[in-house]
């Protein structure tokens, strides 16, 4: 069956005239798996996503890197005019694709990491292979959990976590309920049980970035735009910079009292002309890093951190180099 985020997906790139090298597409478990009603519905739906991924992924060029979400809700800036509102998605069925195309002097990657049932210590070498380690121009790192419920996962997400919780490195993200594409080939290898964590990172001496955690204290307009206010303090150039909103399932309306997009007009009040993107998951991950001046990072409290959360949301711009 011509799944619909498939077809939307499809029209839109026929308005595409720059090749994407990388892709990230996030949609809510409906959206992508649609809605079979039956006691095969588990498998069914796994079927299915599986088949609308590789939909997906035979629209894009060979050689693009894909990594493909899926959240129990999502945030998005739908396209067109820049005054658009960032909406969030909290339920119903959403989804969103962004296309990276090539960029000078920026290095965007996906990465894997499952973990090995039979070795309980991560394999460290893994890093350098992903460009996660000896290289000097990482600048952000977005992590993603999936089956996060299994045992072992956040014991495997802090052995992921800690090496890259350094001053220079911007990391942000959270626990998505799986992922679904991952440039094919080695995404059918894995067993559907298994956890792990996936990403994207961003290399390059251009890039800018900053970011801010909400918690559970921040409950009402007042204090949502006094987080934007720190972010906004980072002076992160505002042209060719992306959002990123990373919000746990309980936040939201519920935890705004009935008021809905509460973070996403926060967030648009003081940058109006960046896009804002992520979604709602069942865990965060970041703190606060604002820079101040020449790439230096304002340290988490203490280097050591934590940078696992829940009922938080993290946001996070990504400023990738001035445009020609």
């Amino acid at each position: 069956e011509s799944h619909a985020l498939v077809r939307a997906l499809a029209r839109e790139l026929e308005k595409v005239h720059v090749l994407p090298q990388t892709v990230l597409y996030i949609a809510d478990a409906e959206t992508f798996s649609g809605h079979e009603e039956c006691h095969e519905q588990k498998k069914a739906r796994k079927r299915n996503s599986k088949e609308t991924a590789l939909a997906l992924e035979k629209l894009l060029p060979k050689r693009c890197q894909v990594l493909g979400l899926v959240t129990p809700g999502i945030v998005v800036t739908p396209m067109g005019s820049s005054s658009n509102q960032p909406q969030e998605i909290e339920e119903g069925e959403a989804g969103f694709a962004l296309l990276f195309p090539k960029i000078d002097g920026v290095k965007i990657h996906t990465f894997h990491f499952s973990k090995d049932v039979k070795n309980r210590v991560f394999d460290e070498s893994k890093f350098a292979e992903a460009g996660l380690k000896n290289n000097p121009d990482l600048r952000v790192v977005l992590l993603f959990g999936y089956n996060s419920w299994k045992t072992g996962a956040t014991r495997f997400l802090h052995q992921i976590v800690n090496p890259l919780n350094e001053k220079s490195i911007i990391l942000a993200g959270g626990q998505v309920e799986s992922f679904t594409s991952l440039t094919s080939e080695n995404n059918h290898a894995q067993p559907g049980d298994a956890c792990g964590v996936v990403g994207l990172a961003f290399s390059g001496p251009q890039i800018q970035s900053a970011t801010v955690l909400l918690d559970q204290d921040v409950a009402d307009e007042r204090t949502a735009e006094a987080a934007m206010q720190r972010l906004k303090a980072a002076n992160i150039p505002e042209h060719n910079t992306i959002g990123f909103m990373f919000a746990c399932v309980g936040r939201g309306y519920r935890h705004y009292k009935t008021k809905r997009n509460m973070e996403a007009d926060a967030f648009r009040k003081f940058f109006p002309n960046v896009p804002l993107f992520g979604f709602f998951g069942h865990g965060e991950i970041g703190c606060d890093r604002i820079v101040t001046g020449n790439f230096v990072l304002r340290e988490c409290n203490d280097i050591k951190d934590d940078l696992l959360h829940g009922y938080t949301t993290v946001m996070t711009l990504i400023h990738l180099g001035s445009t020609k």
